[in-house]
C-alpha cells in the first residue's frame, strides 16, 4: 500500500528516479541534502523534493528506522541522530550494520536523548567492544522510554554485561531483553537473576533471551532457575540450543511449575530426551500452570509425547477461559479479557508444544515490537 502511495504521488521508478527501498525511515533527497521522514517503509531517491508530499507527512508520528548489514554514512548517522532527539523513532534497529566508532558514540547520545524511543535492535555485532558497552550504558542510564533491547550476536562476555549492569536493573521501562549469543557465562547469569525481582519488590523483566550461550555451566542455569521460580514478572524465557539435557530440563520444570507468570519457555535443540518430557508431562497434568507454550521441537522427544502435553496444555487454556466467562457472568457484566503478553519471540498465542523448527521465530525475536 504504502509503495503504491508513493509511486503515485512521486512517479513510478524510473532509470532518472530510481527508489531504494530498505525498510524503516523514508530517505529524501532535496537539493543534495538527505531528509529522514520516520515512517514504516523507506526508499531513497535521487530525485530533488522541495516538500514531502501529503502522504508522508500524513506518517510523520513516532515511527520506525530499520536498517540491516550496513554500513551507514555520517549522513544517514546525523539523520537518524535528529530523529532520535526531535522524538520522531519508536523502533530503531541497525541489526549487523557497521558504524563507525564515533558514529556508535552519536547514535548513543541520540538515545540517550530520545522519550519516544520503545525498541532499541542493535543485534548482530553492533555492539562490539567494550568501549561501545560503556557508551551503550551511559545512554540506557538516562533515557527512560526504552522498554525492549537486542544485543543478540554481540561479543559481549561476562565482562560486557557486568559493563551494562547497572544501566539494565535501574532502567525505568525495559520488560525485554535479548542476550542470545553473547558469549555469557556463569558471572552474567548471576547479574541477570537481579533483573527477575522476587514477590513484586522491584519492577523486572517480562521476556528475557539467553539463547545459544554455551559457556553457562550447570550452577548458573540452577541460580537462574531458582530466579524464574521466584519472579514475579517474567512471561517469556528462551533458553533454545543451550546444551542443558535432562538434569537442568528438569530444574526448569520445577521453576515453571512454581512460577505463577511464566508463559512461554523455549528449550528447542536444548539436548533433551523423552526423560525430560516426561517430567513435563507430569507438571502439566498434575499441576496448575501458567504455561501457554513449551517449545521442545530439535529434541530426541517422541511425537507421542510432545502432543500429549500440547493436549493438556490446551485442555487447561479452554478450561481456564470457561472458568473465567462463567465469572463474569455471575458479576452481571462481560468485561473484556485482558490481552496476554504477547512475547517478542513468538508469533503464537495459544497453549501448544511447537513441535516444528524454523526461521520464523529467530526473524520475529529481531524484528517485532
Amino acid at each position: 500500500r504504502i509503495t503504491s502511495i508513493l509511486e503515485e504521488r512521486l512517479g513510478a521508478s524510473s532509470p532518472e528516479t530510481p527508489w531504494r527501498w530498505r525498510g524503516g525511515s523514508v530517505l529524501t533527497r532535496d537539493n543534495q541534502n538527505i531528509r529522514r521522514i520516520s515512517t514504516f517503509a523507506s526508499f531513497s531517491a535521487s530525485r530533488s523534493l522541495k516538500d514531502p508530499p501529503e502522504c508522508l507527512i500524513s506518517m510523520m508520528l513516532p515511527g520506525s528506522i530499520q536498517i540491516t548489514g550496513e554500513a551507514l554514512s555520517g549522513a544517514e548517522i546525523r539523520d537518524i541522530c535528529e530523529s532520535l532527539k526531535e522524538n520522531g523513532v519508536r523502533l530503531l534497529s541497525v541489526r549487523g550494520c557497521q558504524l563507525a566508532d564515533r558514529d556508535f558514540s552519536r547514535v548513543c547520545r541520540g538515545v540517550a536523548e530520545s522519550r519516544s524511543l520503545a525498541q532499541l535492535n542493535l543485534n548482530l555485532g553492533v555492539v562490539s567492544t567494550g568501549a561501545r558497552a560503556e557508551q551503550l550504558a551511559e545512554a540506557l542510564r538516562a533515557n527512560r522510554s526504552v522498554q525492549t533491547l537486542f544485543l543478540h550476536g554481540s561479543p559481549l562476555l561476562d565482562a560486557g554485561l557486568v559493563t551494562l549492569n547497572s544501566a539494565l536493573s535501574t532502567h525505568p521501562s525495559l520488560v525485554s531483553l535479548d542476550l542470545g549469543d553473547c558469549m555469557l557465562g556463569d558471572e552474567a547469569v548471576r547479574l541477570l537473576c537481579g533483573l527477575l525481582p522476587p514477590d513484586g519488590a522491584k519492577s523486572g523483566l517480562k521476556e528475557l533471551t539467553l539463547s545459544a550461550n554455551p559457556a553457562v555451566s550447570s550452577q548458573g542455569w540452577a541460580r537462574l532457575a531458582i530466579a524464574v521460580a521466584h519472579s514475579s514478572q517474567l512471561r517469556v524465557l528462551n533458553l533454545d540450543y543451550n546444551p542443558l539435557g535432562d538434569h537442568i530440563a528438569g530444574m526448569l520444570a520445577v521453576a515453571v511449575a512454581s512460577s505463577r507468570t511464566l508463559e512461554v519457555l523455549d528449550l528447542e535443540g536444548t539436548g533433551l530426551t523423552n526423560q525430560s518430557a516426561q517430567v513435563f508431562l507430569d507438571m502439566v497434568e498434575n499441576y496448575p500452570t501458567s504455561l501457554r507454550v513449551l517449545v521442545l521441537s530439535e529434541n530426541n522427544i517422541s511425537p507421542e509425547l510432545q502432543q500429549q502435553i500440547s493436549d493438556l496444555l490446551s485442555e487447561a487454556e479452554e478450561e481456564e477461559t470457561e472458568e473465567r466467562n462463567a465469572e463474569r457472568h455471575r458479576e452481571g457484566c462481560l468485561i473484556p479479557r485482558e490481552k496476554p503478553w504477547i512475547p517478542h519471540s513468538t508469533s503464537s498465542s495459544s497453549q501448544m508444544v511447537l513441535m516444528a523448527s524454523g526461521m520464523g521465530e529467530s526473524f520475529l525475536a529481531e524484528t517485532e515490537m
